[in-house]
């Protein structure tokens, strides 16, 4: 044997064991953040496959579900509005081809009767409520119920005036800033850093590495929330390309990586809360909660309750 491979074989595995200890032992090297709430129920864009999203009704609706979470997307007005909308084009949700930015809030339009549920294709959403709110009317509404807010582009103004609204009403603990990118998660931070904040796409592949590397029982964790789609909804509800067969190969490779108990199980003793979208079946509830996740985001709060409580009964 080489003195290289004399060296390096038995350092190689001591790393090897000390890594694994430390994954299944976080707390030896940190003190895990106690969170202000634990979101077991979250309701996608307040519960869009009961009532129309984004609506007051959806949210009420989730709140009689004893929901924990309502799931936000928020954009600006061209009279700087803050309002809950998924999309920034209308042409979707109200018919109207008109981005939210280029209208007024009193111009916004009504929504239509019936939605498409996005993660349910061929279900569709009815509500008697078809206006547009804005996000200051539902802090007044509900000012204690924790909200994920999600940022889809740049805009500082848009960042600002959330960072803004959440510091006027109190609520910096239990409202969560939530992007797909680095970038605009730097700035929402910059804008409110009390607020917690979940993984952008780019810092949840960095994550992945280090765990597959050995090395994230050593690296800190500025996040509070890794909310990530659940892999085998792949090419069932949620299809991320236009080809069947990229979708197939995104579902086998991404429940190889993801779909891990021990890393789940090392997030959560970190006190980072693993949170599964968009989930709106039984079988996908219960493969969500044995990989040991804190909650679930979805369409359908009340069938979400009910496997809950179902589930609380057993045990």
């Amino acid at each position: 044997m080489s003195p290289l491979l004399y060296y390096a074989l038995p350092t190689l595995g001591s790393y090897v064991l000390l890594s694994i200890f430390l994954l299944r032992r976080p707390r030896l090297l940190h003190t895990p953040w106690v969170p202000a709430f634990c979101p077991r129920l979250g309701a996608h864009r307040g519960g869009s496959g009961e009532r129309l999203e984004n609506t007051m009704e959806a949210m009420e609706n989730s709140m009689a579900q004893r929901a924990d979470l309502l799931e936000l997307d928020c954009q600006l007005t061209r009279d700087g509005v803050v309002v809950v909308s998924h999309d920034e084009n209308l042409l979707r949700q109200s018919g109207v081809n008109r981005d939210v930015g280029s209208l007024d809030f009193e111009e916004l339009p009504l929504y239509k009767e019936e939605l498409e549920v996005y993660f349910s294709p061929g279900h569709f959403a009815h509500g008697s409520d078809q206006h547009m709110v804005r996000l200051e009317d539902l802090f007044q509404r509900f000012p204690r119920m924790p909200m994920s807010v999600e940022i889809k582009g740049e805009n500082e103004q848009l960042i600002h005036k959330i960072a803004s609204l959440v510091r006027s009403f109190d609520r910096s603990e239990i409202t969560i800033w939530a992007s797909e990118k680095s970038s605009v998660m730097k700035k929402c931070r910059a804008a409110n850093p009390e607020m917690p904040f979940c993984f952008t796409i780019s810092r949840g592949f960095w994550l992945l590495l280090l765990y597959y590397v050995g090395l994230l029982p050593f690296i800190p964790i500025p996040e509070k929330f890794f909310m990530c789609f659940l892999p085998t909804i792949i090419n069932r509800t949620y299809f991320p390309f236009s080809y069947s067969g990229l979708n197939q190969l995104c579902a086998v490779v991404s429940k190889w990586l993801i779909m891990r108990k021990s890393l789940i199980q090392h997030l959560e003793q970190r006190g980072v809360q693993v949170i599964f979208w968009c989930l709106n079946e039984e079988s996908d509830f219960e493969v969500a909660y044995s990989l040991g996740a804190t909650g679930v985001i979805t369409d359908y709060p009340t069938a979400l309750r009910h496997y809950l409580d179902n589930r609380r009964a057993a045990a």
